[in-house]
């Protein structure tokens, strides 16, 4: 990829903002602070090193997504390394997702206020610290800990490499290709820690994958001090009231609905957190209608598009969760695969995920971009639909990897969609709020929902354990089936209307 090409050469002019107060990249503190009256919000120019800048936002970023799904096939290793049980060997996955969702808020609102890519270096610093503590991990304790502070590096680290990127590159043709970049990486990530995963724990041990990302770290941190342009500091108040109510209610929530499968849905274990988390969030909204700095600023709901991709956002990103989770668990109890071979099928999806998402930046000069998403969430709902009628006879050709195919393709028209529509058009000072709201539906839209369908699976049973595995994964695939169904409707009745009025206005 060209630098030349990122950069957009025809939309460099828009990039350039009016009036004396504009200081270009070095003087980025004029640009964002409270005191002074700003002219016209307008694209950024793009930046001289895209191709770098882009390159060390996706590594970066990539880190993050990789550890989401890299233990999947490292957890049968895990257990018999720590002497987990069942529901301990959970909240190895669950202290990362809940902590990752519940402070990325917060990590957004960091950036806004000291500047991005001073908090991204010390994301990148947290995240690389705590990944070399959870491979040093000696005990089970320590492991969990040490995922929870690796979930605080990630909450800081993704809206800050989201909020770059949509600084770094102007709307139009170089915002298109920088997010088709960045949402091939999201789709990939995946994907690939599965395969990671499998691959170091057959041949290393599981580990090795968390290790990996300190040097990785390390390199991206020295790249990032020498060529991301800093934000600068914005002046103001950080509201505190809003984000402990933010970060307590999300992830009280998410505690409710991760633990409920154990206790029931009526357990007061359940009821209690739920409960909570819902009167938290209510407040919340309170306490932000009357906040002169909110952490979360409620016009960011004002446009309908992007509040719709919120929507279809959380809905998609959990029906792949339930995918990752429950199809990694079929192959290998019911073909009896290593972890490597686990992370091996899923190549079908990988490969043409990265083949369709390079092209959808040509793809949306051509065609709108609702019309691209629409097509992406559809493929991906008849790839689960087929996906779910998994049993104990079914054959990986026809049975996963075709619908993996049809999965693959819909991620990759999908995901740069889908970003686009939930952070374009934002002021620049609600950069870190907007990213972090993408990043915040994705985590806790996938945690929720796959707590909601482990409690699917769990309703299922046949008395025999490979056949167990089989029905439960089936019934949890037909319940991403309905999550997908959902987002396709979400798509159809409100983001494309939305997107029609806004051209007709243009007009």
């Amino acid at each position: 990829m060209r630098t030349a090409s990122l950069s957009g050469t025809g939309d460099a002019p828009c990039g350039r903002t009016a009036g004396p107060s504009s200081r270009g990249a070095s003087g980025a503190s004029g640009d964002l602070t409270a005191a002074a009256p700003r002219p016209a919000a307008q694209p950024p120019r793009a930046p001289v090193h895209a191709t770098l800048i882009l390159a060390i936002i996706c590594v970066s970023y990539f880190m993050v997504i990789l550890d989401n799904s890299i233990v999947f096939t490292g957890l049968p290793q895990i257990r018999s390394d720590m002497g987990f049980s069942e529901s301990g060997l959970s909240w190895i996955t669950n202290a990362y997702v809940l902590v990752f969702g519940g402070l990325l808020l917060l990590g957004a609102r960091a950036g806004d206020l000291f500047g991005h890519r001073r908090v991204f270096v010390l994301s990148l610093i947290v995240f690389s610290l705590t990944s070399l503590l959870v491979g040093a991990a000696q005990s089970q304790w320590w492991l969990i800990v040490a995922r929870a502070m690796q979930g605080v590096g990630a909450a800081i680290l993704a809206p800050s490499a989201l909020s770059l990127l949509t600084r770094s590159f102007p709307e139009g043709r170089a915002r298109n290709r920088a997010m088709a970049a960045y949402s091939a990486v999201a789709g990939l990530g995946a994907a690939v820690g599965l395969v990671v995963g499998g691959l170091v724990a057959d041949l290393i041990s599981w580990r090795a994958g968390f290790f990996l990302n300190v040097p990785v770290g390390i390199v991206m941190m020295v790249l990032a001090v020498r060529f991301l342009p800093e934000t600068g500091r914005r002046q103001g108040r950080f509201d505190v009231p809003g984000a402990l109510l933010a970060t307590l209610g999300s992830t009280a929530l998410v505690l409710g609905t991760v633990d409920a499968p154990d206790p029931g849905w009526t357990a007061p274990a359940t009821l209690i957190p739920l409960v909570a988390g819902v009167l938290m969030l209510v407040l919340f909204v309170r306490v932000e209608r009357r906040a002169a700095q909110p952490i979360v600023p409620l016009r960011l709901f004002a446009s309908r598009e992007r509040s719709s991709a919120y929507v279809t956002r959380m809905l998609y990103m959990g029906a792949m969760m339930g995918f990752f989770f429950f199809t990694a668990q079929f192959v290998q109890s019911v073909y009896h695969w290593t972890p490597l071979q686990a992370g091996l099928s899923f190549l079908p999806m990988t490969l043409v995920n990265f083949v369709l998402a390079v092209q959808v930046p040509r793809l949306l000069e051509r065609v709108s971009r609702p019309k691209v998403l629409l097509t992406g969430v559809v493929l991906t709902a008849a790839g689960m639909v087929w996906l779910s009628r998994l049993d104990l006879h079914t054959p990986y050709m026809t049975g996963v990897a075709l619908p993996m195919v049809l999965i693959g393709a819909g991620q990759g028209l999908a995901l740069a969609p889908m970003t686009s529509s939930g952070v374009d058009g934002v002021a620049p000072a609600d950069a870190g709020a907007a990213s972090g709201l993408v990043n915040t539906v994705h985590q806790i839209g996938s945690a929720l929902s796959l707590s909601i369908l482990t409690a699917v699976a769990a309703a299922v049973s046949t008395g025999h354990e490979a056949a167990d595995i089989a029905a439960r994964s089936g019934a949890a695939l037909t319940g991403s089936a309905v999550l997908l169904a959902s987002a396709v409707l979400a798509v159809l009745t409100l983001i494309m209307p939305s997107r029609a009025t806004h051209t007709e206005r243009s007009l």
